[in-house]
């Protein structure tokens, strides 16, 4: 199912299914197996902290998506990622280029622009991904994706002032497969991963995919609300492993696509004009981790990457041409020494974007840094971890990043308690919503911007017993001098820093219950984000939902399939410049997902959005006339696909 022009609240973990009920009657499933029970997330070790650490005693938060999740999600969308990033609570992917159905990532009311993606732990996708990279990229190779909420600067500089996402990759140990599957909406995916060892020292994998989506105009308006496009991608992975002592890990990677929205043939907007919408991107990346053990409980670990991303983007009459690359390296040494477990590190990060056909636009920032980390125990219930970093920015001088937090939790209980704060910059760039909408061509020079700073908090609990896991968290964000666009002469956009905060407090619940081959989530969210308006006046921030909740149920057998059903609400959210409304309705989404296994082989059929929401069921979605920045639609605050299934087969090699 190919939802790239936007992807609701209600896509989380307990996808449902009645559809393949038919093929495999409940009463002789055998459900009760006992290789489905699902292992305690209290044991994943995570690795964006830079200290590999089982999660539960972490005391920074860290959520993690397990490899179980990630197959139940793989079977809703095989080409991109945004289903399986809607698993947690306080997560969006919005939509912020809805006329080539781009979208990025909102971390708990933060812009999507400030969250860092990495890719087993490099910034593959670049320094500030694009609205396309995450839908360019296909999760059939994931292992696991850990995710940090608020400013992450003390652990990966300015790229990281609303959080980080951290994609673990497979590995040769795991099964290979291919994956094929289609969509009634037009839709087509085939994706492999296969796996290979030489000697006791080397193995590797390679993803490979292929997908293609042709353009639909569900509306009925003579726009393309699904836009076409046709992407390869290709990663190839190698590992090189010495025992614990020594380790290095390669990898590159390659995506062509090409993308096309806009009028349909013979079709035009209201003032007579065809309006064509095209992006054509060629991504090239390469990345390196090493780990040197040196003795006596010493370590060198290493990172290298480099990516360089070429877009040629079409809007309206206008075509920019555009490069960005990104170049990163890092080097620590870690220890332990009378309980402390401590990491001292250097880094440098390059960032450049060139586009000449828009004066005043094009930048390269070089950022060296240093940085410290440390964690202790200095009672047997209290774990506490402090980072500290300073950048030295070649145009916006220097930035102190500090991040504290503590995990409460005594011996034995089924109580925990975590506290955090941190604190971050982010340097400017011209990649807000508006101007991925639009593109750089409606951009006027960037001039007199200064960097965004941020403060974080976060006190989360959790209680977990008898195959309950219910997770409550309060939290509360606020950028200083947050970049905004505002409309310029000429159908143009101008970037300012905003004169007063951008503020996102709120609160999540999680509740998770497992027993033998059922499983139930339940999740709710609010956050009241508001920002200061060029004017001075207090307004809600755009497209950011002041609640959203969802209900699942799953019955799982590892030997024969799962089926289950789902149901998620979206509420209100504020919405700017939209010549019919200023405040989104709430709307109800029914999911269903059915799998049956034959051996190695499953077959899977979906039914996404069976209300059968749509945003144009609401308002139109092209607008009377030209809106910021010369753009022809409103913003997307609702699925625009509406109804859609897909059937697909995935078997192990």
């Amino acid at each position: 199912m190919h939802r790239e022009t936007f992807e609701p609240r209600a896509r989380r973990r307990a996808r449902a299914a009645v559809c393949l009920l038919a093929l495999a009657p409940a009463p002789n499933i055998g459900w009760a197996d006992d290789e489905d029970e699902v292992g305690s997330l209290e044991q994943i070790v995570i690795t964006a902290t830079r200290t590999p650490t089982l999660i539960g005693d972490e005391p920074l938060r860290v959520e993690a998506v397990p490899a179980e999740e990630i197959e139940e999600n793989l079977t809703v969308q095989p080409g991109n990622l945004t289903s399986l990033l809607n698993e947690l609570p306080g997560v969006r992917v919005q939509s912020t280029a809805p006329g080539l159905g781009g979208a990025g990532l909102q971390l708990r009311g933060m812009p999507a622009r400030d969250t860092l993606v990495l890719t087993d732990g490099l910034p593959l996708l670049g320094a500030e991904p694009d609205a396309f990279g995450l839908l360019q990229t296909p999760p059939l190779d994931l292992k696991r994706v850990e995710v940090i909420k608020g400013a992450a600067s003390a652990l990966y500089g300015g790229s990281a002032l609303g959080g980080v996402l951290n994609l673990v990759s497979q590995t040769a140990d795991s099964e290979p497969g291919i994956l094929a599957n289609v969509t009634s909406r037009g839709g087509r995916d085939l994706v492999g991963f296969f796996t290979g060892k030489g000697s006791s020292r080397w193995s590797g994998t390679l993803t490979a995919g292929v997908h293609d989506q042709s353009r639909e105009d569900i509306g009925g308006e003579g726009w393309a609300d699904m836009p076409g496009y046709r992407r390869y991608t290709l990663r190839p992975r190698v590992w090189w492993n010495a025992g614990e002592a020594r380790s290095l890990f390669l990898t590159a990677g390659i995506t062509n696509e090409d993308r096309e929205g806009g009028t349909l043939p013979g079709r035009v907007l209201p003032d007579g004009s065809v309006f064509a919408e095209a992006l054509h991107t060629r991504r090239l990346d390469g990345g390196a981790v090493s780990h040197w053990a040196l003795g006596g409980g010493f370590a060198l670990d290493g990172r290298v990457s480099f990516t360089s991303t070429h877009l040629d983007r079409t809007f309206g009459t206008r075509r920019i041409a555009s490069s960005q690359t990104t170049a990163y390296g890092e080097e620590t040494l870690s220890g332990s020494s009378r309980g402390h477990s401590w990491v001292l590190g250097v880094a440098f990060e390059h960032d450049a974007l060139n586009a000449e056909a828009v004066p005043g636009v094009s930048y390269g920032y070089n950022v060296p840094a240093v940085f410290v980390q440390d964690e202790v125990a200095p009672t047997a219930w209290l774990k506490v971890a402090g980072t500290a970093r300073v950048d030295v920015h070649n145009d916006y001088g220097k930035f102190f990043s500090p991040r504290l937090s503590a995990l409460f939790r005594q011996p034995g209980s089924a109580w925990s308690l975590r506290a955090s704060v941190g604190g971050g910059f982010a340097p400017p760039t011209p990649f807000v919503d508006e101007i991925e909408a639009t593109g750089l061509g409606s951009l006027v020079p960037l001039r007199g911007l200064h960097a965004e700073r941020a403060v974080t908090e976060s006190l989360d609990a959790k209680w977990a017993d008898d195959g309950w896991d219910v997770n409550v968290s309060l939290f509360n964000s606020e950028i200083r001098d947050p970049i905004q666009a505002r409309n310029a002469p000429e159908q143009k956009l101008q970037l300012i820093n905003a004169p007063g905060p951008r503020r996102a407090p709120g609160a999540e619940v999680l509740i998770r219950y497992v027993s033998g081959p059922l499983q139930i989530i339940g999740s709710w969210s609010a956050i009241n984000a508001t920002e200061t308006a060029p004017s001075g006046r207090r307004q809600e921030a755009p497209l950011v939902p002041r609640q959203s909740a969802e209900l699942g149920l799953i019955l799982e057998s590892g030997k024969r399939g799962r089926v289950g059903v789902e149901a998620g609400h979206t509420g209100r959210q504020a919405i700017e410049d939209d010549p019919y409304r200023s405040v989104g309705r709430a709307f109800f989404e029914l999911n269903a997902l059915g799998e049956i296994r034959f051996g190695g082989v499953s077959i899977f059929l979906n039914a996404i959005n069976l209300t059968d929401v749509r945003q144009t069921r609401f308002d139109p979605l092209i607008r009377p006339t030209l809106g910021p920045g010369g753009n022809p639609i409103s913003d997307v605050w609702a699925p625009l696909d509406g109804r859609t299934f897909n059937l697909g087969v995935r078997a192990e090699l």
